[in-house]
């Protein structure tokens, strides 16, 4: 891994890491599949989600018949580890050039080992024309120390968000990565029902059926910001949400499709002298801003309580 003070955030460059990143994107689908299809449902699509651990991202305990499985991706030691109940353990290595079709049959074949019966997921969620991932021999990058930083990051970023989740005593979400986008992300809600978006596939109807304030973290892609980026979002979007006032200049509103983001590159807040500081301010100001414009009642939700990591 590269060498870095304890104190400094890794740096993470898209276009570097890009080959991984995709590959890895896969990984994680193929395990949040899994997750899907083991996992009693939950509002938001929060059953489908991944956590982050102290060395990766967890699926955490799934009911397997009568055994309860775990599905680690260990970004530390560069493993998959499948473990049960039962306390039977299986797992395989995170090496260079591994397809995704070999870490589908690795998957299935550690399930199988530890008395699983059960599948990874088979087909990419948007991700364009990517082949079903059995058949996927195309993303097999896996750049180990732009996957340990990818870890480093996440590791710090949730526990800003850890504090940041804190201060707020109503309904939110637990602090999870969504494998369709690959980003760690927290929503706070206000108990209003949102109208319905016209038009909104099943997924975005059931994500976006209660107001919400959300924030999180991506490594970036082509579609919104080549670069690695913390964003907030208020849905439904309220009028003058875009004029709000943000806590630093380098945070600016972006349009994405009929909405907005908030959008800190990540370079800003690593470079900065105070990282989670500056990141704390940056979450608490977008909230603000959706509270000023969407009419929630901002003391009500207020624990009193200001943690920092």
């Amino acid at each position: 891994m590269t060498s870095v003070p304890a104190t400094a955030w890794p740096p993470l460059p898209y276009r570097e890491w890009e080959p991984t990143k995709q590959t890895l994107h896969r990984y994680v689908q193929m395990v949040g599949k899994l997750r899907m299809s083991l996992v009693p449902f939950r509002n938001h699509w929060w059953h489908v989600t991944l956590y982050v651990s102290a060395h990766g991202l967890t699926t955490g305990p799934m009911p397997a018949g009568d055994l309860t499985v775990e599905v680690e991706l260990d970004f530390v030691e560069h493993r998959v580890h499948v473990r049960t109940s039962s306390g039977a353990a299986a797992g395989f290595a995170l090496r260079d050039r591994l397809p995704c079709a070999d870490f589908y049959r690795d998957l299935s074949a550690a399930l199988h080992e530890v008395g699983v019966d059960a599948e990874p997921g088979r087909r990419p969620f948007d991700l364009g024309d990517s082949p079903p991932f059995p058949e996927d021999r195309e993303h097999e990058s896996y750049d180990a120390d732009a996957v340990e930083r990818y870890g480093d990051v996440l590791r710090r970023t949730q526990a800003v968000l850890t504090a940041f989740a804190a201060r707020f005593n109503g309904k939110a979400s637990p602090i999870h990565v969504f494998w369709h986008s690959f980003d760690l992300a927290h929503g706070r809600f206000s108990g209003r029902p949102a109208p319905a978006v016209e038009g909104a596939d099943p997924v975005t109807a059931e994500a976006y059926s209660h107001e919400v304030i959300s924030m999180g973290w991506w490594p970036g892609d082509d579609r919104t910001t080549p670069f690695p980026a913390y964003y907030a979002y208020t849905a439904p979007e309220p009028a003058d949400l875009r004029e709000q006032p943000l806590s630093t200049s380098e945070a600016v509103w972006t349009p994405v499709g009929s909405g907005s983001l908030a959008v800190l590159p990540y370079d800003v807040v690593r470079e900065s002298g105070d990282p989670a500081g500056m990141l704390l301010d940056f979450f608490e100001s977008a909230y603000q801003a959706g509270v000023r414009t969407a009419g929630w009642d901002g003391e009500a939700f207020d624990t009193g309580r200001s943690p920092r990591p």
